[in-house]
């Protein structure tokens, strides 16, 4: 039970203050008079103030509050190194018994694990949390068990008590990581971008190590093995193989002694794109396609179009001087003998063989295709005459032959089963709102595979492979007719795109692949294929675990699944004879870019109420009360500060000055007064 003295005041204080000021003023005006009662007017007037402010005692019934010490736990994944975890455990429990024991104290445990994503030690988002829910003025200390890599110290709250680091590691850690500094998620295929990297060691690191070995993989190929400095920026160019993902894995093999190994590997997921895209587009003769294929390729900013139209032929015989003439001369030997591999795609439109391009130039175009290049030929009625380019050294590797037959008559061009799971022909739309063509050239298939079929579902689109190369014959030279909008028109300009990328390698073109496409630690896995079904595909995991995942078909051709991958690293996809390679999260997890235990994240925020840092491994700290603001740590001990804090159960309040005792007083020393002047009148 405490009791005060409290004033609540029957008039404002300003009135009071002025009803003062004149009672204080009839008092001197007294004395200065002579008056002899002036000291007993002065008593009344004091005792009608007091009244009027209401002096009241307020009596509390008070239950004491016990203070609460927060003790966060640091159970993220840098803990698990060394024997960490042990001494956090041990270090906890043996705090809580002490802390326990304490008189009218108690204690809250609070557990911090590894937060989602890769946000690292979230300390302070567990203790503000904390502190929501506990009343602050309760709060007489806060202990963080943990090596003190923390990652959101720029979050730390005003804290209401001292705050105590008890670090856990050894003095003698030391540990190797590997860190690179730029990684562009874009680069040009076949030309050198440059990586910067580094190779640090921290902590109490062996004396004399300068140098440490270096192993560099491309999509999980076997590494190439290479020596790198210690403690210096090294400047690797890299040269990206293919289009697309491209995984390049920088690896330091584990050194003994070294607290872990999770930060010894980086993994770099660029996207390969091509420069620009060289096409040679040679037209026989001017027709309205040749305008669309020119039209679709120029609006390609990614593609370089040389593009020739043959208006001359040798046979042409008109009197015109050769030197009089405006035309610029058609380079053959210069672009099909030395620079024809300059080019990624080779586009026949409607062209015949007119002894314009002999026998060995196209020879030398077979060579091209066998060797890596692409052939498109777009087939206009020459195709079936025996000028065609399939009666030339390029009949070979053309996938269909002519009949020398030419259907003029009217037809809607349709996606064959296998074109409906081929990415070049897949999800066009609606074949029956197509506009019609009007003229096919009549082919039988020989190889390859056929996406569209026309007149009586002769072939109209075959594509093939040779060699190492691409060849697409087109048995119609009415495309353009879609582009005009005859009869509603249709997908022309998609289809075309996509047969031109597709034989330029696209990635995402491919009829058979096998890739994934990753979000955080889920991945989805695409199986790109004609076949009707697919196998498993077998995952292995960074640990080398393996598990197979049963695909299902989500469109024609295509099959997915998704997988969460539990671990954090590089993952490997097998399905028959494709393969593939993905990673999950970052290779070296914020959790170890640093390892080393230090104090020196959370010093500002331990020094703001004179907190301090314990070593577990120099033992135990004694536990001390110390006084708002003053030290509260020092050698082999830490403080906490008693709150004194309560709850009131009940409050009482009782007038000091009751409205009788008032009357009487006051009117007793006025009446003194006024019979003192009487009687010395």
């Amino acid at each position: 039970m405490t009791g005060t003295v409290i004033f609540d005041p029957l008039i404002p204080w300003p009135i009071l203050t002025f009803v003062a000021m004149v009672a204080l003023s009839g008092v001197i005006l007294a004395l200065w008079r002579g008056l002899s009662g002036w000291a007993l007017r002065g008593l009344a007037g004091l005792i009608i103030l007091a009244a009027l402010s209401g002096p009241v005692y307020q009596a509390e019934d008070r239950a004491p509050l016990t203070d609460i010490v927060l003790m966060i736990e640091d159970e993220s994944a840098s803990q698990t190194l060394s024997d960490r975890s042990e001494q956090t455990t041990q270090t906890a429990n043996a705090l809580a018994t002490e802390i326990e024991a304490r008189d009218n104290t108690e204690l809250r445990r609070i557990r911090v694990g590894d937060s989602e994503g890769d946000e690292g030690t979230q300390v302070m988002a567990a203790l503000n949390a904390a502190l929501a829910e506990e009343p602050r003025a309760r709060i007489a200390g806060i202990l963080v068990v943990s090596d003190g890599i923390v990652h959101d110290a720029d979050q730390a709250p005003d804290l209401p008590a001292p705050m105590h680091l008890l670090r856990t590691g050894r003095k003698d850690d030391w540990d190797r990581r590997l860190i690179v500094r730029n990684a562009p998620a874009f680069a040009i295929i076949g030309e050198p971008v440059t990586l910067t990297l580094r190779v640090e060691d921290t902590g109490a690191a062996p004396i004399g190590a300068a140098s440490a070995p270096l192993e560099i993989s491309v999509d999980g190929a076997e590494p190439e093995q290479f020596t790198i400095p210690i403690g210096l920026d090294v400047e690797l160019p890299i040269t990206l193989p293919h289009g697309g993902r491209n995984v390049i894995q920088f690896t330091v093999p584990e050194a003994e002694g070294e607290l872990t190994d999770r930060n010894n590997t980086a993994l770099i997921q660029m996207n390969g794109v091509r420069d620009r895209l060289r096409v040679l587009l040679v037209s026989g003769e001017p027709h309205p396609g040749g305008r669309t294929w020119r039209n679709l390729l120029k609006s390609d900013s990614s593609v370089d179009l040389v593009h020739f139209t043959i208006l001359r032929p040798p046979e042409k015989q008109d009197g015109v001087p050769v030197d009089e003439l405006s035309l610029i001369a058609f380079p053959t030997r210069e672009l099909f003998l030395e620079k024809i591999n300059d080019f990624d795609l080779i586009i026949f439109d409607r062209y015949k063989r007119r002894g314009i391009l002999p026998a060995i130039y196209l020879d030398n175009v077979g060579d091209y295709i066998v060797n890596g290049g692409a052939v498109l030929v777009a087939a206009g009625p020459d195709f079936a005459t025996a000028d065609s380019l399939f009666r030339s050294p390029l009949g070979p590797v053309l996938p269909a032959k002519p009949s020398a037959r030419v259907y003029e008559e009217r037809f809607v061009p349709m996606v064959t089963d296998l074109g409906q799971r081929h990415p070049v022909t897949t999800n066009l739309g609606d074949a029956e709102t197509w506009g019609a063509w009007l003229r096919q050239i009549d082919v039988s298939q020989l190889s390859g595979d056929l996406l569209m079929t026309g007149v009586d579902d002769r072939p109209l689109l075959v594509l093939d492979r040779v060699g190492e190369g691409r060849v697409a014959l087109m048995a119609s030279d009415h495309a353009w007719l879609w582009s005009r909008g005859f009869e509603g028109g249709g997908p022309q300009l998609e289809l075309l795109r996509r047969l031109a990328h597709w034989m330029m390698n696209e990635p995402e073109l491919e009829e058979e692949a096998l890739w994934a496409e990753a979000n955080g630690q889920s991945m989805r896995i695409i199986r790109q294929t004609l076949e009707n079904e697919v196998g498993p595909v077998t995952v292995t995991r960074p640990n080398g675990d393996t598990l197979d995942i049963t695909l299902n078909q989500v469109s024609p051709g295509r099959f997915e699944a998704q997988y969460f991958g539990p671990e954090i690293g590089l993952y490997r996809l097998e399905e028959g004879a494709h393969s593939a390679v993905i990673g999950l999260g970052p290779a070296a997890p914020k959790e170890f870019e640093r390892t080393i235990a230090t104090d020196e994240i959370l010093s500002p925020v331990l020094a703001s109420l004179r907190g301090g840092t314990i070593q577990v491994e120099d033992g135990l700290p004694a536990i001390r009360d110390v006084r708002v603001g003053r030290p509260a740590a020092g050698r082999g001990w830490i403080g906490l500060t008693p709150r004194e804090a309560y709850e009131t159960r009940d409050v009482t309040q009782a007038g000091l000055l009751p409205p009788w005792l008032v009357l009487l007083l006051a009117g007793g020393f006025l009446l003194g007064g006024w019979l003192r002047e009487g009687r010395r009148s």
